[in-house]
């Protein structure tokens, strides 16, 4: 028998994650990169199976292999578009403009939307991996009928200066939604976008400020204009913030698959201050990092060259270190820095963000569970390629 309500457990812990995000990161530099499809698999199963509605873990299927296939496809196809397609278009660009402007911002416009078809192609294949009680979720193929709307949507988002945002926000949620499979049953976006443009004032308010005193700046050059930004940036990430929670809370309420509903309830300060707290402990551990580095360094250099190596002489890596071993050390520092940046962004920020969201969610109408039948599967042999390649929605 199953409850007909249903909260959301979630299982993950800050260290373990730590650990397993680390060790994979680093296996991902020693591999040039090609451990990275091992890595978001095994990061993906471990946030998958810390999110437990009714105390029933999802579960990720993923296999590595399938997604370094799909990324080979992806470069094979992106390499012809860019060694030919560009190749063309900058020769008319030269034979007809005499400048490669053209070219370039042809070749731009074109790449948009594979933006977005990959965004697409990259939740069908998740979904497709993602199980709960052993029924598999689904997303019908229409990648590029994504593609034309978010266009679309996107462009009457920008001519109007970011107000119509939140019809973007909801059409496009709304043709996900609406080919998204639970099993045999179907979800739909309810509601309308007119709930979404409450949650967006702070955001425009703050906008509106910040740009106001930015501009006055640049145009008159009165410093004062400068305490237009002092309530201007807190108030636009605040905005922002703010319009991601109540976003997020109104499309899942609307949300339904037949008699089966949700209800969510994140709060807006506290995912505030997991963003704000989070970024601090971030930027101060990889202070802290840095200052160690380099104080070793210090202390090297000094034992090995004495008197030579003085402070400035960090500055130059070069006037006390040969050329090789100089770049040695500051690819080894610019990898260090990439590894400890995705490990503490897992740590201080997705977990306690996922944690939160899923904490505040909760399943209802969830005795018609047992309605629901099983689902092809989906083989999408192409896996996420275009999202990797062109490293858009690929991510956890």
């Amino acid at each position: 028998m199953i409850a007909a309500n249903q909260s959301v457990e979630f299982a993950g812990r800050r260290g373990r994650l730590f650990w397993l995000a680390l060790k994979t990161s680093i296996l991902t530099v020693l591999t040039l990169g090609f451990y990275r499809f091992w890595m978001k698999t095994r990061l993906r199963r471990y946030y998958w199976s810390s999110v437990r509605p009714g105390g029933v873990p999802l579960e990720y299927v993923g296999e590595p292999l399938e997604k370094l296939l799909g990324f080979l496809i992806a470069v094979v196809f992106l390499a012809f578009y860019i060694g030919i397609v560009n190749l063309i278009l900058m020769f008319l660009s030269f034979s007809l403009l005499g400048n490669n402007f053209a070219a370039y911002l042809v070749s731009f416009i074109g790449v948009i939307p594979l933006l977005f078809y990959a965004q697409y192609r990259s939740r069908r294949y998740v979904l497709a991996r993602t199980r709960w009680r052993g029924l598999r979720f689904g997303l019908e193929p229409g990648a590029w009928g994504y593609a034309w709307r978010a266009l679309l949507h996107w462009g009457i988002a920008i001519l109007t200066l970011g107000l119509l945002w939140p019809r973007k926000t909801f059409w496009l949620e709304k043709y996900r939604t609406d080919r998204t499979y639970f099993g045999t049953q179907r979800l739909v976006q309810g509601g309308s976008w007119h709930m979404l443009l409450r949650p967006m004032v702070p955001l425009i308010l703050g906008v509106a400020l910040s740009g106001t005193a930015i501009l006055m700046i640049r145009t008159v050059g009165d410093p004062v204009a400068l305490w237009g930004l002092v309530p201007g940036l807190p108030l636009t990430f605040y905005g922002w913030v703010n319009y991601r929670v109540q976003s997020f809370r109104l499309l899942t309420i609307h949300k339904t698959g037949g008699p089966i509903g949700f209800q969510s309830a994140p709060r807006r300060w506290r995912v505030l201050r997991i963003y704000a707290f989070g970024s601090l402990l971030i930027l101060l551990t990889l202070g802290v990092l840095f200052f160690v580095f380099f104080f070793a360094l210090g202390v090297f250099l000094a034992g090995v060259f004495g008197d030579a190596a003085d402070l400035a002489d960090l500055v130059d890596l070069t006037h006390v270190l040969p050329a090789w071993l100089s770049a040695v050390i500051a690819a080894g520092l610019y990898f260090t820095s990439f590894i400890f940046w995705g490990v503490l962004s897992h740590a201080f920020l997705t977990l306690p963000l996922t944690r939160h969201y899923a904490e505040t969610l909760q399943v209802t109408g969830a005795g018609n569970l047992m309605t629901i039948r099983q689902r092809a599967r989906d083989e999408f042999a192409e896996a996420e390629g275009f999202a990797e390649a062109l490293d858009v929605g690929a991510a956890i």
